[in-house]
């Protein structure tokens, strides 16, 4: 490590699907986070490390700003604000290929108590054709909110994300090596495996199966059979009966290639060989249930 070394921790907050699961998978170069075109898919808020050998930037990939419901989108925002704290950059993202809507303004609210730098991204920038509407939906969003900075960019090609780094490690400070360097997610893998299996039910299943889903690994352990091998045994929760059929399929096709996919990513992302078994189980109404939320991992206070 050198002696200029800088390290710092970095929000990022927007609405719902404006790419900050893309963006923080471009950066650490792993599909670690989950990505969704659904919104709302971010519901726990994941320290994400990126770490050169000049700085360690901690990104904090928070779910997105949004009316709550239900005790879960409850959670979800108030994750958003206990993210906020402790900040040295926060980075305010939206999708310039779309109109300034009402949620965005309220998502600009949440900055009103932040006494750091926000620097918006502006992200899609590929779908924009016209630079005079690019130009106008600029402007706007520089009268919502004094921004110390902006950036252009595509978080799905990566293009102009080299310079987004270098805009956000100009405003860290000189500091220690937080995390290992090799390390890319503050998050135990169970985490990351319920994550990854949730992914795939949500882009499988597309409108059929809304948001009303939840991923619990019951079991995560070394084959004692096979080396190198890790079985894993997961139950996927729903509120409908009617979406326990969709996500089993007919013959149980769903289930399977749910199954498969989701073992495809995490063989690459453990390195290991996945024996990975998939249940269905309805528990109806659990997204306003605290009980059941703190079962399955988010951290409600009783």
């Amino acid at each position: 490590m050198n002696k200029g070394f800088k390290s710092g921790f970095v929000g990022i907050i927007g609405a719902p699907n404006v790419g900050k699961s893309t963006l923080l998978n471009h950066f650490l170069q792993e599909h670690l986070v989950i990505v969704s075109p659904k919104a709302q898919t971010t519901r726990n808020a994941i320290k994400a490390i990126y770490t050169t050998d000049n700085e360690q930037i901690i990104f904090i990939d928070t779910p997105g700003v949004h009316k709550a419901f239900t005790e879960l989108g409850e959670f979800m925002n108030s994750s958003v604000n206990t993210s906020l704290e402790g900040l040295d950059l926060v980075l305010f993202m939206v999708d310039v290929s779309t109109d300034i809507t009402n949620l965005e303004k309220y998502a600009v609210s949440v900055l009103e108590k932040v006494k750091i730098p926000v620097v918006l991204v502006l992200n899609k920038i590929d779908l924009v054709e016209d630079s005079s509407v690019l130009e106008e939906r600029i402007n706007e969003y520089k009268k919502l909110y004094n921004f110390a900075g902006g950036i252009t960019i595509c978080a799905e090609s990566g293009d102009n994300c080299n310079k987004l780094l270098e805009i956000i490690t100009s405003y860290l400070p000189l500091g220690p090596m937080y995390y290992p360097d090799d390390q890319l997610l503050d998050a135990p893998m169970k985490f990351v495996v319920q994550e990854i299996i949730r992914e795939k039910v949500l882009y499988l299943t597309k409108e059929e199966v809304p948001h009303s889903v939840a991923v619990v690994v019951e079991s995560f352990k070394p084959n004692p059979k096979v080396k190198d091998m890790q079985d894993i045994l997961a139950t996927i929760v729903v509120e409908r009966q009617s979406q326990k059929k969709i996500i089993i399929g007919a013959g149980g096709s769903m289930i399977k290639k749910i199954g498969m996919m989701a073992r495809r990513d995490l063989v690459t992302i453990m390195g290991t060989k996945v024996y990975l078994e998939l249940f269905v189980k309805v528990e109806e109404n659990w997204r306003n249930n605290k009980s059941r939320l703190r079962e399955y991992g988010y951290k409600i206070e009783k």
